[in-house]
């Protein structure tokens, strides 16, 4: 293992991650803490992206890291450590998306009032996000990966389990369905 970890350094396509999940595998936790640390924000950002609710977004990264860190004897290590986990991410994101699509968002106005505001990240524009919220959550997971978290086509694809050609199409169709949501928007 350790001789493979150096002709990959060698060969400039050393994955540190790959060290820290060979750690765990060997049985040492810290590692998986650190794997936690390292991507938390990007896979929150993720999950915010494609569920369009902080809340919602935090219990989904809590389960996507729970199935994370059982399966992850399962992951191949052919390819990246955080392009398994945005597979992850946007898998599961778009599952809790679907399951809590009927589910009431109303609440009484005395425990609303009773509630702290959370701690959201101002959007640029509210417009934009009403529109991400009409979208469907694989279209705003494809349009999160792109803007947000400036993957490659190469990654995005990686991420969502097909080739490069495939997520270019399904990008160029969420941008037109986000244009045609916004242009109607304007008038």
């Amino acid at each position: 293992m350790v001789s493979a970890l150096i002709d990959k350094a060698k060969q400039g396509s050393f994955d540190e991650d790959l060290v820290l999940v060979e750690r765990f595998l060997s049985g040492d936790r810290s590692a998986f803490e650190a794997l936690y640390a390292r991507y938390y924000e990007k896979v929150f950002a993720i999950a915010r992206g494609v569920l369009m609710d902080s809340d919602e977004a935090a219990d989904a990264v809590q389960e996507i890291f729970t199935l994370v860190y059982r399966h992850l004897g399962r992951f191949d290590k052919r390819s990246r450590f955080s392009t398994w986990l945005f597979r992850v991410a946007v898998n599961r994101s778009i599952q809790e998306a679907r399951r809590n699509r009927h589910k009431s968002k109303h609440v009484e106005l005395t425990e609303a009032a009773e509630r702290v505001a959370p701690d959201e990240p101002e959007v640029a524009d509210p417009k934009i996000q009403a529109i991400m919220a009409k979208m469907a959550p694989a279209d705003r997971a494809l349009l999160v990966l792109f803007y947000w978290e400036e993957l490659s086509l190469q990654d995005i694809a990686d991420s969502i389990g097909c080739n490069v050609n495939a997520a270019k199409t399904r990008l160029y169709r969420a941008r037109e369905r986000f244009r045609v949501l916004y242009e109607a928007e304007a008038v």
